[in-house]
């Protein structure tokens, strides 16, 4: 994939030289001043960011300060390129996070070795990433994965006015799977499931993670309701469409899963933009959490389970922890021809 290098610097003429000088090393994008920086980082996180330090209004450090506390944008990868001269102005971009500091009048050759060590850097720290991120039973995302995204496509929704959704899916009656066929039965299973579940998903943008032993999570960003039900009726489908044997199961003949969906409409949610002198560069969220989220996807995938499981039930996170006010997204009466169809 080309690498995408955002350039800030205040000076049009310096931009062209840069561009000029790396062409052909990725996808270029220019900012004139912090601000519009920020704001398209956030947009599309770059690879790297060359970033001068001396701008008016919002300076280059500052922009580096604001990033740094970021969660979307910590890991970005930031050079200073600047007219600053002397060890005290690098000691203080390196020590607030910065990569590398390059001083004006650029040298050309400089400039391309480092930001070529900077992309390779980017691409080595992405590969451990990824190994990090992937459940080694299931080949999906882990529980580490899902814990940073979740925190980040909320924060996301809540920012751009979209909707969140968060899927909880658990096999039912595992444990007894587990008794009556083996552990290495219970393997294959739990990554059969996994492949059933990412097959209900349509976007890109969803992860499927497992997050627990039998317990797997859809976190589904900017998705209105009445597309998280239908992944939900879709990921049931799935999984019973695989033919399981489970006879120790008392919801159904084959494996089965219950499955609890949180919804949040963020288009109404109160976000804060952080004063730009502050270095915080987060939100101010007044009433719900990411965490509350997951929660009320819990209490309603617990309400599945004692409805009978192999089912499907949702709640607004509002209503967190009011598991009563959790309902069915399916109908009793078709999942109850369903079940009896199976143990015919």
């Amino acid at each position: 994939m080309e690498a995408d290098i955002l350039i800030v610097d205040d000076d049009p003429g310096t931009i062209q030289v840069l561009a000029r000088i790396l062409t052909g090393l990725g996808k270029l994008r220019f900012a004139t001043d912090g601000k519009t920086a920020l704001r398209m980082a956030r947009k599309q996180r770059p690879d790297l960011m060359l970033l001068d330090a001396e701008m008016p209004g919002m300076n280059g450090y500052l922009v580096c300060e604001i990033m740094k506390g970021d969660p979307e944008l910590v890991d970005v990868a930031v050079m200073f390129i600047t007219s600053y001269a002397g060890l005290k102005f690098e000691v203080a971009g390196l020590e607030m996070g910065a990569a590398d500091f390059i001083s004006k009048p650029v040298s050309e050759p400089l400039l391309v070795a480092r930001v070529k060590t900077q992309l390779r850097v980017k691409r080595l720290t992405d590969q451990l990433r990824d190994v990090a991120h992937i459940d080694a039973l299931t080949e999906i995302s882990n529980r580490r994965r899902f814990d940073e995204l979740l925190n980040l496509e909320w924060l996301r929704g809540l920012r751009e006015g979209h909707p969140v959704a968060l899927l909880l899916a658990d096999v039912d009656h595992f444990k007894l799977f587990n008794d009556a066929y083996g552990h290495p039965a219970g393997d294959v299973c739990l990554r059969m499931v996994a492949q059933a579940l990412s097959s209900a998903c349509r976007r890109p943008a969803d992860l499927v993670a497992r997050i627990g032993g039998e317990e797997f999570a859809v976190l589904m960003p900017n998705t209105p309701l009445d597309g998280a039900e239908q992944v939900a009726r879709r990921a049931l489908a799935a999984v019973q469409a695989l033919g399981i044997p489970h006879d120790a199961s008392s919801a159904a003949a084959l494996v089965t899963v219950s499955i609890g969906l949180a919804y949040y409409d963020n288009s109404s949610a109160a976000w804060v933009e952080p004063s730009l002198e502050s270095s915080f560069s987060g939100a101010t969220l007044m009433h719900n959490t990411a965490q509350d989220l997951l929660k009320a996807a819990d209490q309603a995938m617990y309400a599945a389970k004692n409805a009978g499981r192999a089912q499907a039930w949702r709640l607004d996170v509002a209503d967190v922890d009011t598991p009563a006010l959790a309902r069915s997204i399916e109908s009793p009466r078709n999942r109850v021809v369903e079940t009896q169809r199976q143990r015919a």
